[in-house]
Formats: structure tokens, C-alpha cells, sequence
């Protein structure tokens, strides 16, 4: 072993490289060297005890107090997420434009209406890019680092806007639209990661779940926007908004020139003096950094016993249960209505709602949703997970159904045109109270932290494979031209929505107030979902196994 120091014996002023080597770390030495490896790794164990137990005790305002730079820098990196947010609303609203229908419609009764397969291929076209983008991103990010990858994104996105506000037709748009949506899904799939790496436990839930809000940020200004343009018969109803999307790029390069790198992604690369640097930039307590070190430092050498961090140990042994946990929760928004959302403008349009009615109340449909984030904060302060998955997704089920018998009322019953709306507004409150920002959450913790960006990955692109199918149907459902179901379309949400509560029941565990450490334990002793709130464990056990001090 080095001749240095070992990391609990060292001033916490100065840095752990100057004491510590990581092969001895990961790699203690045998024969005559076993001894002294022992009493550093016996340290590093009691400094990583100490920065867990911090963890556990760490109150809400005092992570704030202590850790001002990290929400700072982590919502500065989910900002991106607005420009998705923004286009996820502002394509299929275009159906609904009068500008829009003119120039690229066909004729329909006494106007022009966009064909349902053109509506379903601009609204997934844009998916089919970010599916790319995703994949991509679960193993550039990896390779290159968040930072970077970040910075070239910034730049691609901005030209490939030029594309959108040019375009003279339908295919342009939908090219522009699939190359748009690359980087859009390497900036959702960094944001999560991200946001779960830089802050202690206590603020993991917040800073995740702030994305979701990211979203309603970026609908919210586009059904504004929109709103604007409503009454705009020229081009530039449709092209103001897509020129808008040059608004984010180029203040947000400027500003990820100055954030710093994950230190988990840092310390994976071996990186540990800049991994060591990372977390003093990130928090205004540099005494704590030595401890915050050596618990990451114990969490990942726990990890790479089992795990190399390729896509294929995501779908070995104890990560299949924590992939499909992530593969399905992130596909319970589908499953729970989210694929009206979208098409809210036009929803409300085909409920018998004036069009400029229709874009007030798409206002209002984000607006509350916007205040639903905001209320789910409240909730995960005082709840779990899974608590408020099952009341959020039980409800929306009842809602839903409410929502479809609504629909079989005649289209000269006034009442039930604002009935069908009223129940769509009450669900996007349900759903952004609940399961909408808990689903970053989720996913961002159940990941062991060698995987964590290709778990995102995967569970991100389950979202896109079930939002892909469900989308190309509810243009038919909603189109005049085709089913034209209209509200009754909330029937066939009710049923896969009541199927998801019967899931969140049985599968999905409870991951608040865990550390990373503690849950790959509780994963590895196969703990049952319904039991990892109470399961009590041990991970810093002579031998660093797993004690389950309370089995299901």
C-alpha cells in the first residue's frame, strides 16, 4: 500500500487524493500488505457510516441551508427539459389551428381538418428521435460525461430548429421533428441522473420531481403562445412558435460552461481528486465532502462486484427487478391517460368547446397542472412513493370512468361539453399530484448507481414505446373522421389505469429515505415490495454483506 495516510486519519481540509489511492480501494492487497489495506478500508467504512447516518438526520431546510449550489446547478440542468415540454404541446395543438389546417389540411365539412395519420405521425415524430437520443445517451453520457454531451446538444438543437421554422411541408416538418428530438432525449435522460447525483437524500425527491414541472413550464408558454397566434390566418401563427424554441439553446451553453460534473459519473472514471473537487463545488459544507467521498467510494466497490455498467447486467440477476420497476413505472403515466394530454386543445375542441375557448382551457389545463407539481412536493414531504402512486393512479381510475360515461351524452347536451373538459382538467391535477413527477423519482433511485443512466434509459424508452402505440390510436379515437369517440375515450384509460393500481400494489416498493447503498441491499435480499418500508438493514456489517434484521 502507499506510504500515505489513511482517508480517516487525514485533515478534512485536505484532499482524499493526497492520502488515498483507488486501486487500494477497490482492489485491497494480499500477503503482507493485507493488514494495512484492512485498517484503510476499515475507514473508509466508518467515514462512509458517518455520511449515511448524516443522511438519514439531514433535514429539509438544512439540505437547502447546506446544499444551496447543488438544487442550483441541478435545476439549471433540468431547465432543458422545458424545450421538450414546450414542442410535447405545441405539435398536436397545431391540429387544432386554423392557420395550420389551412396550409396543410384537407377538406372536411365547411374547413380543412389535419388526416389523422399525419396527426400521429407530427405528434411521434419528435418520439422517435428522442428514443434515439436516449439510447445514444446511455452510453455517450457515460463515455464522455454529462457536461460535454450537454454542450453539443445545445448546439444541435439549435440548428435543427432552423428545419421547423422553414419547412414548407408536412414530411420537412416531420424530419425536422425526428432530429429535434435527439437531443431532447439525452437532455430528459441527464436531467433525472443528474438531479439524483448532485444532492443529498432528503432532496432527491424535490429536485427529481421538478422536471415534471419543467414540462408544465414548457406547456404552459406553449399553450400561451399559441394562444396568441389563435386568431392569426398567415404563416407566422404556426412559424412564431417554432422560432421560439431558439429561446433556450443558447443562455443554457453559456451557463453548463460553468456547472460541474457529477461526481458519482467522476469517481466511476477514477477520477477521484475531481470527484473530490465536484462535491466541494457543490456544497457550501467542505468539511462533510471527506465522508460524502468514502460512503460513494463504498457504494460503488459494493456495486462492481456484480455489475460492469453495460446495458446487459440491467437484465441480469437482482437489476431485472429494478429495470422492470423502472420500465413500467415510467410507463404508468401512459397507462393512466397521459396520451390526451397532448391532444388537450383538440380534445376540448372535439368535446363541442369554441376554438378559442379551447385554447383558454388548455391555459387553464396546464395552469393546474403546473399548481398539482407544486402540491406533490407537500405530499412527498409527509408520503412515499408508493402511498401517493396508489391514491393518485385509484383516483384518476374513477375519474376516467366518470369522464366516459359522460361521453355517451348527446352533442346537444351543452352541460356534458364542459362535463368531458371539466373531468380532463381534474385529471391532469390527479396525475401531476402524483404518478407525472413521481416517475422521475422513481426511476432516478431504484437504479443501482453503476447502471443508473442506461436504467433511465431504458425506463425512458419504455415510456416512448407505450406512448408511441397509445398515440397512434387516440387521433383515431378523437378524429371526427375516424372513431370519433371523444370523451368516451376516457373508458379504455380507466381500465389500463385500474390495471396500474393493481402493480404500483404489488410491485413497487417504497424508496424514500433509503440511501443508494441501503436499497441495492435490499434488492440483493430480494426484500418484498410491500416490505422495504419496514426492512431494517445494516450495510457497513464487518464483512460489508447484507443484514436483514426484518425479512418479509
Amino acid at each position: 500500500m502507499s506510504s500515505q495516510g489513511v482517508l480517516g486519519s487525514m485533515d478534512a481540509s485536505k484532499p482524499i487524493v493526497d492520502h488515498l489511492e483507488m486501486d487500494e480501494v477497490r482492489e485491497p492487497a494480499t500477503h503482507d500488505q493485507k493488514g494495512r489495506d484492512e485498517k484503510s478500508w476499515d475507514d473508509i467504512v466508518r467515514d462512509a457510516k458517518q455520511a449515511t447516518q448524516r443522511e438519514h438526520s439531514l433535514k429539509l431546510l438544512d439540505a437547502l441551508r447546506l446544499y444551496p449550489r447543488a438544487v442550483a446547478w441541478s435545476v439549471f440542468v433540468s431547465a432543458a427539459c422545458v424545450m421538450e415540454g414546450y414542442d410535447t404541446a405545441f405539435v398536436p395543438s397545431l391540429f387544432a389551428l386554423k392557420a395550420f389546417q389551412r396550409d396543410f389540411g384537407v377538406p372536411y365539412k365547411d374547413g380543412k381538418q389535419i388526416t389523422a395519420p399525419w396527426q400521429t405521425g407530427l405528434s411521434l415524430s419528435g418520439k422517435v428521435g428522442i428514443i434515439i437520443g436516449i439510447l445514444l445517451n446511455g452510453y455517450l453520457a457515460e463515455k464522455y460525461g454529462m457536461k460535454r454531451l450537454m454542450l453539443v446538444c445545445y448546439v444541435l438543437i439549435s440548428a435543427f430548429t432552423f428545419i421547423l421554422v422553414f419547412g414548407q411541408s408536412l414530411p420537412v416538418l416531420l424530419v425536422g421533428e425526428i432530429l429535434c428530438g435527439i437531443p431532447w432525449g439525452i437532455f430528459n435522460t441527464t436531467a433525472p441522473a443528474y438531479a439524483s447525483e448532485v444532492c443529498p437524500m432528503v432532496l432527491r425527491g424535490y429536485l427529481t420531481t421538478f422536471i415534471n414541472l419543467t414540462w408544465i413550464i414548457g406547456q404552459l408558454i406553449s399553450a400561451g403562445v399559441l394562444r396568441g397566434t389563435s386568431t392569426m390566418m398567415s404563416r407566422w401563427a404556426y412559424d412564431i412558435p417554432f422560432a421560439l424554441q431558439w429561446a433556450w439553446p443558447v443562455p443554457l451553453f453559456v451557463g453548463m460552461l460553468f456547472c460541474p460534473e457529477s461526481p458519482w459519473w467522476l469517481l466511476r472514471q477514477d477520477r477521484l481528486e475531481e470527484a473530490e473537487q465536484s462535491l466541494k463545488r457543490l456544497s457550501s459544507d467542505q468539511t462533510d465532502t471527506k465522508a460524502t467521498l468514502a460512503m460513494m467510494i463504498h457504494t460503488d466497490r459494493m456495486e462492481r462486484e456484480t455489475e460492469t455498467g453495460s446495458y446487459v447486467d440491467c437484465f441480469r440477476g437482482v437489476d431485472l427487478r429494478r429495470t422492470e420497476i423502472a420500465a413500467i413505472t415510467w410507463a404508468l403515466p401512459i397507462f393512466s391517460g397521459l396520451p390526451l394530454q397532448p391532444f388537450n386543445t383538440y380534445f376540448f375542441e372535439q368535446a363541442g368547446l369554441p376554438n378559442t375557448i379551447a385554447f383558454d382551457m388548455t391555459i387553464a389545463f396546464y395552469g393546474v397542472g403546473l399548481c398539482g407539481t407544486l402540491g406533490s412536493w407537500f405530499l412527498i414531504t409527509w408520503f412515499g412513493r408508493r402511498s401517493i402512486c396508489l391514491a393518485g393512479l385509484s383516483i384518476m381510475t374513477v375519474v376516467l370512468l366518470v369522464m366516459g360515461c359522460v361521453g355517451f351524452a348527446p352533442s346537444s347536451n351543452g352541460g356534458s361539453k364542459w362535463a368531458t373538459s371539466a373531468m380532463l382538467v381534474v385529471w391532469v391535477c390527479l396525475y401531476d399530484i402524483s404518478i407525472g413527477p413521481l416517475a422521475f423519482c422513481i426511476v432516478s433511485e431504484v437504479s443501482a448507481t453503476r447502471l443508473r443512466g442506461k436504467t433511465i434509459a431504458i425506463g425512458r424508452n419504455s415510456f416512448y414505446f407505450f406512448y408511441i402505440i397509445f398515440n397512434v390510436a387516440t387521433p383515431y379515437m378523437l378524429n371526427p373522421t375516424q372513431a370519433g369517440w371523444k370523451g368516451k375515450t376516457g373508458l379504455l384509460f380507466a381500465g389500463t389505469c385500474f390495471l396500474s393500481v393493481i402493480w404500483v400494489y404489488f410491485r413497487l416498493p417504497e424508496l424514500k429515505g433509503r440511501t443508494y447503498e441501503e436499497l441495492d441491499i435490499l434488492f440483493r435480499k430480494r426484500v418484498p415490495a410491500r416490505k422495504f418500508k419496514s426492512t431494517k438493514i445494516d450495510p457497513y456489517s464487518d464483512e460489508l454483506t447484507e443484514e436483514v434484521t426484518s425479512q418479509a
